[in-house]
């Protein structure tokens, strides 16, 4: 008789390691309902919250990252990377995984560290252009490296490289609601062409202060705006609108719960080049303007969003022109029906669908192999 199917998944920090760590997860138990599956984040990440509404059980590590600015505080890290170190073994021999999945996050350091030791099969999944450095690192441990972009093998041994693209949320592939009910929902006219604008979940200072710069170019450009503020910046934005007269193709909202509805109502979106969000775009056939945060690792962002541009599968703007270009660019963009029917085909054609699917594929083989 088989053994029960256990498996821990480990990493977060940000949405874009979570929701591929989600969707994974849910793609395991498809094929295998009975399996055991426990993540492992770190303690004060947004994957204690997420993870758990997802409907997973999470253990929390208390690590955390090194403080480049100020090298005493390393100490205190120090200590807390050998306690998290001890706590994986020690969650690991409780939970008595088959295999182990990183995506990347500070918790996936010592959780794969710890199963590679204990023999445990590990695979580790890259969502960037450009290779986190946890995942630098647990690479040699690793047996399976499931990427989304071509030439990986900068990075990583070739011969454990496997093209899967990311995971994306279930949700926004299953959205059945028309472009018309979409921008019905959030109370703008169907006959309009609507730009969406995201910065994330907490936003993006420099894409907000665009919008702010240009209200009457939009007010005047007979196109229409759904402009996701983030929750950080919503209260000082709306505080600045309250000088301006009513907006009423402006839908500002500091977080989008539908993103499924929000995608089909755009025509053209503004956004972050995250990589969950660039795969998103390309299982859509979504036309981008892409606006990469300077603020990340060896500037991953703006590589992820190179590899689109240089297939004319989407238009970039540098972040510190954003305010004075991003707008204007997108104004243009929006009206020109043959750019955006360019867009749309050139992007589709880098989308890598049933990701989440085949990288569970191979975590099952890695555990039914350590039976």
């Amino acid at each position: 008789m088989e053994k029960e199917l256990r498996i821990i998944i480990s990493g977060g920090g940000t949405g874009g390691h979570i929701f591929p760590a989600i969707s994974i997860a849910n793609a395991i138990k498809n094929k295998n309902p009975e399996a055991k599956i426990l993540f492992v984040g770190a303690e004060d990440r947004m994957e204690m919250q997420r993870v758990p509404a997802a409907g997973y059980e999470i253990k929390g590590l208390p690590i955390c990252g090194f403080d480049r600015k100020n090298l005493l505080k390393n100490v205190k890290v120090l200590y807390k990377i050998w306690k998290s170190q001890r706590m994986a073994r020690s969650i690991i021999k409780d939970f008595r995984p088959m295999a182990a999945v990183g995506v990347g996050g500070y918790a996936s350091g010592p959780t794969l560290n710890k199963c590679a030791a204990m023999g445990i099969p590990c695979l580790i999944q890259e969502q960037n252009s450009y290779a986190g450095v946890t995942n630098k690192l647990l690479a040699k441990k690793a047996e399976k490296i499931c990427v989304a972009y071509e030439n990986m093998d900068r990075f990583f041994p070739a011969e454990k490289i496997i093209m899967t693209g990311n995971p994306v949320r279930q949700s926004l592939l299953e959205t059945t609601i028309s472009r018309e009910e979409a921008i019905k929902q959030f109370g703008l006219d169907p006959e309009k062409k609507t730009i969406l604008i995201v910065g994330g979940s907490l936003g993006a200072r420099t894409v907000n202060e665009s919008v702010l710069q240009h209200l009457d170019e939009i007010e005047n450009s007979g196109v229409q705006v759904i402009w996701q503020t983030g929750k950080y910046y919503h209260e000082s934005i709306l505080e600045k609108l309250k000088s301006h007269h009513e907006l009423p193709m402006l839908k500002v909202m500091d977080f989008i719960t539908d993103m499924g509805a929000a995608y089909k109502a755009a025509d053209l979106v503004i956004s972050r080049a995250g990589a969950g969000s660039i795969s998103e775009f390309c299982l859509l056939g979504t036309p981008v303007i892409l606006v990469p945060s300077p603020n990340v690792a060896e500037d991953h962002q703006t590589k992820n969003a190179m590899a689109l541009v240089n297939k004319d599968a989407a238009l970039y703007v540098k972040d510190s022109e954003a305010p004075e270009k991003v707008i204007e660019l997108a104004i243009a963009t929006v009206k020109d029906e043959g750019k955006l029917s360019s867009l749309r085909e050139n992007i589709l054609k880098l989308a890598l669908p049933n990701s989440a699917d085949i990288i569970a594929d191979e975590v099952i083989r890695l555990a039914q192999r350590n039976q």
